[in-house]
């Protein structure tokens, strides 16, 4: 489904976006543009097509497509002029020295979206962005506020909702989104924002009212230059360019870091565990932090959530610690906008059907627990499985594999991080895209190992290639157990395709999972 466009559109000259930029006009014709793209296939009528160099070709190589399809005007650097000159198309070309940085300053102006009326939350980190921005969204929605969702899973415009090809869209999608949010009366917008979308400017020309940080760890180093570039994409968003001020999560070291460096007014949030001397690790930054979430040891879903003039006792409605955290995260971002605090004591307790999320699939009667999680760092498959340990009282299954062609020291970690918590741990194939899977998932084996010499000996191993197959064989396993059992699909979440060898084959964890508690029931029954 194609994402909507603002109607009527605006008109912009070539002229004044040449002004805004301090690019030369003088002798650019005074043609107006009503919309803008960086994809030539997508180029509607009047469109300003940002041709933008590429890892693996100039997007003005493409730029005779985009003017058989109506684009006005052309956006590039001199590399890409000489190639539009060359292709003897006759566009007016606006030449900048870098036009990806100037994308979301130029996608604002022609959008009109410079001044939003939207009250707009950003939510950034390694773990936890999609869960908080569900509780965030979902709340206000209970609270009867007609709100925005723009994230991993899926893009919302108030009942509309579209599936999405990235984290954070690119800069003219974003801005052409939040103008149609604007034009149909919505009040706020929740987001999730990538680092990659904050090195590669998608997110330029948006202020967030509030910022929200919930952790980092090792993830996405295939792309950032090390955990310090990667934390620098990540801080980027907690200046004035981008936001007005901070709500950040000060459990791990880097949102410790971060609350000192930000340049934004921060409000620090940290957990403390009932018990917990606030004189000791992450207790130290429970004492000193603006927001404290006090957990109740004898019920982990339920908590204490005290901040400024803030005194709420809540519960969680997912499973974990993690989502304890997420959950008063949500509820005090939305304070911080302005909401009533008894009002979002009680809308933050709603059920926010997070996609793939610590979701739960159901199978038919004596079936162990199944559920399906995107964890797919080391950090979040370890929080994932402890959050599942003490709620299974038999065999806690967990079946994983790892993405190619993206971060590859996190692979060892990830299977080390599974066989630490898990009893049986099932590698698999995840995504191996161009690589070769057995070499991904000797990796994670490797891991498991070290676990295992490390001192969980009685760990059980099984390593299937096909994914379908590891799924029934982790089911199979345990179905004797019934419900004391638990199998944990996790890597893919919401996902509905396996990519291997450049070609996506359609498959939902969840859809296959319910299928192999269907097949073991029928095994079971003959």
């Amino acid at each position: 489904m194609a994402v909507p466009r603002p109607t009527p559109l605006r008109s912009t000259s070539i002229r004044t976006l040449a002004d805004l930029l301090g690019a030369r006009a003088a002798d650019l014709p005074d043609v107006s543009v009503t919309g803008v793209t960086l994809d030539s296939r997508a180029v509607v009528g009047g469109d300003l097509y940002a041709a933008l160099p590429g890892a693996r070709a100039h997007g003005a190589d493409f730029v005779e497509s985009a003017a058989v399809l109506g684009a006005a005007a052309v956006l590039t650097d001199s590399d890409g002029a000489s190639r539009v000159s060359a292709a003897g198309v006759d566009l007016p070309v606006l030449v900048v020295d870098s036009p990806r940085a100037v994308l979301g300053e130029v996608s604002a102006e022609i959008y009109g979206t410079t001044d939003l009326t939207l009250r707009m939350l950003g939510v950034t980190g390694t773990n936890g962005k999609t869960t908080t921005a569900y509780l965030v969204h979902s709340a206000l929605t209970a609270l009867g506020a007609a709100t925005g969702l723009i994230g991993t899973v899926e893009t919302r415009i108030g009942d509309e909702r579209i599936d999405s090809v990235r984290t954070t869209p690119e800069a003219p999608e974003l801005h052409g989104i939040l103008a149609v949010m604007a034009q149909r009366g919505l009040s706020t917008c929740v987001m999730e924002v990538s680092s990659h979308a904050l090195a590669q400017h998608r997110v330029d020309g948006v202020v967030y009212d509030v910022a929200l940080f919930t952790n980092l760890s090792q993830d996405h180093l295939d792309f950032h230059h090390g955990m310090e570039d990667y934390f620098a994409a990540k801080a980027s968003l907690f200046t004035p360019r981008r936001s007005r001020r901070a709500l950040v999560c000060v459990d791990d070291a880097w949102g410790r870091r971060l609350a000192s460096e930000a340049t934004v007014p921060v409000h620090t949030i940290a957990t403390l565990h009932a018990g917990q001397s606030s004189a000791d690790g992450a207790g130290h930054a429970a004492g000193s932090a603006d927001w404290v979430i006090t957990v109740d040891l004898a019920d982990p879903a339920a908590f204490h959530l005290t901040g400024p003039g803030v005194d709420l006792h809540l519960r969680s409605r997912l499973p974990g610690d993690f989502n304890v955290t997420n959950t008063a995260m949500a509820a005090a971002a939305l304070i911080l906008l302005g909401e009533d605090v008894d009002a979002v004591g009680a809308a933050v307790l709603s059920d926010p059907h997070v996609p793939g999320r610590m979701e739960a699939v159901t199978g038919p009667q004596g079936s162990p627990r199944a559920l399906v999680d995107y964890a797919h760092t080391p950090e979040a498959i370890r929080a994932a499985l402890h959050a599942l340990r003490p709620s299974t009282p038999g065999t806690l299954v967990v079946v994983t594999g790892a993405g190619g062609d993206r971060d590859r020291d996190k692979r060892h970690a990830m299977g080390a991080a599974a066989a630490e918590v898990a009893d049986l741990v099932v590698v698999t194939d995840d995504n191996p895209r161009s690589e070769d899977p057995s070499s991904i998932r000797a990796a994670l084996l490797e891991g498991v190992e070290a676990a295992r010499a490390g001192g969980r000996h009685g760990i059980r191993v099984l390593a299937i290639g096909d994914r379908r197959e590891a799924i029934r064989e982790a089911v199979a396993a345990v179905w004797a157990e019934g419900g004391a059992a638990t199998v944990a699909v996790v890597g893919k979440g919401h996902e509905s395709g396996q990519e291997i060898a450049g070609v996506v084959h359609p498959f939902d964890d969840r859809a296959e999972l319910a299928h192999a508690l269907d097949l073991a029931a029928s095994s079971a029954t003959r």
